[in-house]
């Protein structure tokens, strides 16, 4: 008798979760699914295999246009400008067209408008202000070796970024397999990770990852990891403490609490005023919805590929990377092999 009153609230719950999310729809926000750098009206424009999104406080969205080598913005009124980027691959400073990039995967925007950069395969960190310069914060393009005196406060393929509110820029170092802080004035320290591929739990500095991609900060300063190739979100309290919050090594797409959930690839995060984590998880096509205390379930995306409108859970994916959010509590989602931006919400 238990076990089926058991039963039966969690039918319930699930239950009730599908309904609410049954208010929930994804539609197209930018982008026609051509491939290319076409400006102007929201759906008319083009992108290619987009990945990195921030939305400023006045609504504008700014967009890591990856394979164009580019970043674009799309105005709160609908519009897409190219802001900064020549299209060419390189790392020159320079305002506007002058400036260039090679592959930039994951932005950060601050309260003046400033746009962070992490330009990946030149493992630099890029700035933008409002006016479209670019100049470099930290890195530098060319390789390194180990025996560098800096070796180790340089990066290698950069590939999240996140800035908190006194402007300390936070990286996750891909290739290193560290998170990385940036000072305002430029300066690298190794914020977690001992840089030696693993899953270890505890003190930041004894702490390993493996592969981190997409990275966010809460409005309490824990900073959320999407640990890529361990298929793991982890959390960085501001006191240095690393945990697990949810997932499980082995790639899956199950839904439950803390390590009995698992994700395939996940990527982008994004975390809203109520502390719930969202994750693009790419090798499933799926946005998935972690709360607070580490319960997570499929928020948006049926599993399958396609462009696919309608209702959340019966919308399609493919690959989706990037992922932000609005104050009104959208989600934005950079679907890269689909090169649209998907609008997820109410």
């Amino acid at each position: 008798m238990k076990k089926n009153l058991l039963f039966l609230c969690a039918a319930t719950a699930f239950a009730m979760a599908c309904n609410k999310n049954k208010s929930i729809s994804v539609t197209t926000y930018a982008g026609s699914g051509a491939i290319g750098g076409v400006n102007g009206k929201s759906t008319e424009a083009s992108f290619s295999n987009l990945m990195g999104l921030a939305i400023d406080s006045a609504g504008n969205m700014y967009v890591a246009d990856s394979r164009n080598n580019l970043i674009r913005k799309i105005s709160a009124e609908g519009i897409v400008t190219t802001i900064a980027g020549s299209g060419n691959q390189g790392s020159a400073d320079g305002k506007g067209i002058a400036a260039s990039f090679f592959f930039p995967a994951a932005l950060a925007v601050d309260g003046q408008g400033i746009v962070y950069v992490a330009d990946t395969h030149n493992s630099m960190i890029r700035k933008i202000t409002p006016d479209g310069n670019v100049t470099t914060l930290a890195g530098r393009p060319d390789a390194e070796t180990m025996d560098h005196p800096e070796a180790m406060v340089r990066f290698d393929n950069p590939y999240g970024i996140a800035i908190d509110k006194d402007g300390n820029v936070f990286v996750s170092d891909w290739d290193k397999d560290q998170i990385k802080k940036v000072s305002p004035d430029g300066k690298v320290s190794v914020y977690a990770g001992t840089g030696e591929r693993g899953l270890k739990d505890g003190p930041a500095g004894t702490a390993s990852f493996y592969l981190p991609e997409g990275i966010a900060l809460d409005q309490k300063g824990n900073l959320y990891v999407a640990d890529t190739y361990n298929n793991l979100i982890r959390k960085i309290s501001p006191g240095g403490m690393v945990s697990t919050l949810a997932g499980r090594i082995k790639r899956g797409s199950a839904n439950g609490k803390g390590a009995a959930a698992s994700f395939s690839h996940p990527d982008g995060i994004a975390v809203d005023k109520k502390g719930n984590v969202y994750v693009a998880d790419v090798g499933n096509n799926k946005i998935r919805k972690i709360t607070p205390d580490g319960m997570v379930s499929d928020f948006a995306g049926s599993g399958k590929r396609g462009a696919d409108n309608g209702v959340a859970l019966g919308a399609t994916f493919y690959r989706p990377f990037g992922i932000t959010i609005d104050n009104a509590g959208n989600l934005y989602v950079a679907d890269y092999q689909n090169n649209l931006i998907r609008k997820v919400g109410k």
